[in-house]
């Protein structure tokens, strides 16, 4: 394949939190990027107003995460239903909280940081077609009434639930609606609620209200005895009674700006990869709404898979390096699938035992020990883990904390004391975390950034750890031999630019 045939290295379709989080790694990486989007303008729709813990880690080795907290309320626990809440308090992480922010500032951070890098954002282009062969991929596009072609590498369908990526693949998209008649506005209120999010269910359905923070709100609300299907109108005067009977109070909802009837499904494609084209956020999986995962599961999916793609467009990927995406991706959005799907089913559930088991859960609400913890932190993402050979170290696969290290700052900057891992992961680069053999790498100095925990004597004292630039541990060993160290740095790093 020739330069002149490629119009990028890598093709992102569909313009949202998680492609843009993509495209902007992939463009801080060198890589070729552009952005399809079928919509004209940017989306004004807010679907998501969580953000966890864990994604808020991978914003801020993007140097975005005080940005974003900049524009939200940042929530110590979350209410599932009832008295039911998850205390995050205590997670251990610099960010032990949920962010409630609609959406679009998420996107908005996300795209710019993409614009500036470089990317390219090509809106109004519709995708009509895609072929791949043993050298790239071939996008079809229909823009302005005109036929476009785009050649790339690699391709990525980030374009939600109804994808044409994923259709033109032939992926199934195997699932059920959990939900059906989902009602959602955007309104204002005659009473601000106490609570940032108020939440509410009960025999009648469910209701829940967010802020935008400019004085509106989302309402999403749920009637049992109301199922209609997603052509019927959405009336303000319908959604203002289910939510007054779910939240047993009347917060006075008017001027509706927009109102509509959807439905929630559970789904999961089989397959994350064919061949040079892959699939992330909503495209590979969505989920009900419970505990706010959907967003914050697709940018996760894009920290996974950016830097092994560029890694790919560079030539130094090891071998099956890409395949990973699948086998450390799919699983986690399996297990969202489940745990979010349980949560709906029992706050939606009228048979005797589950109404015993919802009480009973409500009743234990902070005093569930462990398995409350264990919740925070499956929830949060901060649970999370990857894969790992049985033989490994037991952090190898582990999301790696926000170390202090010493020796990340470039020589010429004269600023003092210890940096934090997760700003030496900004590059997009490995980072090396040893007392000493930190020479060693220096035959991948384009790839990886060597660092010193700032305390010599603490519990990586013996250790060496090479941390990925998604943060997680690639490898780890206490006192390795030299050769050891060249071996790993090489399985993950592929060959040496020079010795």
């Amino acid at each position: 394949m020739t330069e002149k045939q490629l119009s990028s290295d890598v093709l992102i379709v569909g313009a949202g939190p998680t492609g843009f989080l993509l495209a902007g790694d992939l463009a801080t990486a060198g890589v070729r990027v552009t952005v399809l989007e079928k919509r004209d303008t940017e989306s004004n729709l807010t679907r998501a107003f969580a953000v966890h813990a864990r994604t808020l880690e991978q914003l801020d080795a993007r140097g975005l995460a005080d940005d974003l907290i900049a524009t939200g309320s940042a929530l110590s626990s979350l209410r599932l239903f009832g008295r039911l809440r998850v205390e995050l308090g205590d997670l251990p992480t610099r960010f032990p909280f949920v962010l409630i922010t609609p959406q679009s500032n998420t996107e908005r951070l996300l795209q710019e940081r993409a614009v500036k890098a470089g990317a390219t954002i090509v809106r109004g282009a519709e995708v009509t077609g895609l072929r791949q062969d043993a050298e790239g991929v071939t996008v079809e596009t229909r823009e302005g009434g005109r036929t476009g072609v785009h050649r790339a590498r690699y391709a990525v369908g980030t374009d939600g639930v109804h994808s044409i990526v994923r259709d033109l693949l032939g992926i199934p998209f195997p699932g059920e609606s959990v939900v059906n008649s989902v009602l959602l506005a955007d309104v204002r209120l005659e009473r601000a609620p106490e609570e940032v999010l108020t939440v509410g269910a009960n025999e009648a359905g469910f209701a829940f209200l967010a802020p935008f923070g400019d004085g509106w709100y989302r309402v999403i609300a749920w009637d049992r005895a109301r199922q209609l299907p997603d052509s019927a109108p959405a009336g303000l005067a319908e959604i203002a009674d289910i939510a007054r009977r779910s939240l047993g109070e009347d917060y006075g909802l008017h001027d509706a700006r927009w109102t509509s009837r959807f439905h929630s499904d559970e789904r999961q494609a089989p397959n994350y990869r064919s061949g040079r084209v892959f699939l992330a956020g909503d495209a590979a999986h969505c989920h009900s709404p419970a505990g706010g995962q959907g967003m914050n599961t697709g940018l996760q999916d894009a920290a996974n898979l950016s830097w092994k793609l560029a890694a790919a467009v560079q030539g130094w990927a090891p071998d099956a390096l890409l395949d990973t995406y699948q086998t450390e991706r799919h699983p986690v959005g399996r297990a969202v699938l489940r745990s979010s799907g349980a949560l709906v089913r029992l706050a939606l559930a009228q048979s005797v035992p589950a109404r015993a088991l919802r009480s009973a859960l409500t009743g234990l609400a902070g005093h569930l020990g462990p398995i409350a913890e264990r919740g925070a932190r499956t929830v949060s993402g901060i649970a999370v883990r990857y894969p790992a050979p049985k033989e490994s170290h037991p952090l190898a696969g582990r999301r790696v904390p926000d170390l202090r290290l010493t020796g990340l700052r470039p020589a010429e900057d004269d600023r003092t004391g210890p940096q934090r891992l997760y700003e030496g992961l900004r590059g997009g680069k490995f980072v090396l975390v040893s007392n000493d053999e930190l020479a060693t790498a220096e035959p991948w100095a384009d790839r990886v950034v060597n660092a010193a925990p700032a305390d010599p004597h603490g519990k990586l004292r013996d250790t060496v750890l090479l941390v990925r630039p998604d943060g997680y541990a690639a490898w780890a060993a206490v006192d390795p031999s030299r050769g050891e160290l060249r071996a790993a740095l090489t399985q993950w790093l592929g060959a040496p630019t020079a010795d």
